[in-house]
């Protein structure tokens, strides 16, 4: 039986994705909550995520891990924000070199759902 991380610590548990080898595509640079990350060229923001963590986010109501839910843009499930502060649907948006994301998972797991 495989084990199912419960943890909210976002940083610490691993991936969600493991990509199998690739090595067509362009490395593109990103900041994921503050820490450098990596995706590949034409990689959705949920997908860089996602390789490098086992959450896109937090949830602001019950602190509960999101993962997204439909991934075809309908749910809103998806939402991060860029460090400028502009909302971005992750399943939805490819991953640009530079892009700097925030999860808010800190944010919710202090109770201060901003």
């Amino acid at each position: 039986m495989t084990s199912v991380s419960r943890s909210t610590d976002i940083a610490d548990d691993g991936p969600q994705f493991v990509r199998v080898a690739e090595r067509e595509r362009a490395a593109i640079a990103f900041t994921l909550d503050g820490r450098p990350a990596n995706a590949l060229a034409g990689d959705t923001v949920l997908t860089a995520i996602l390789v490098a963590q086992r959450r896109v986010r937090v949830s602001e109501f019950s602190g509960t891990p999101r993962a997204g839910f439909c991934l075809i843009g309908a749910c809103q499930d998806c939402w991060v924000r860029t460090e400028a502060g502009a909302r971005v649907r992750a399943c939805s948006t490819p991953i640009a070199e530079g892009m700097r994301i925030v999860t808010g998972a800190q944010h919710a797991l202090n109770g201060d759902a901003s």
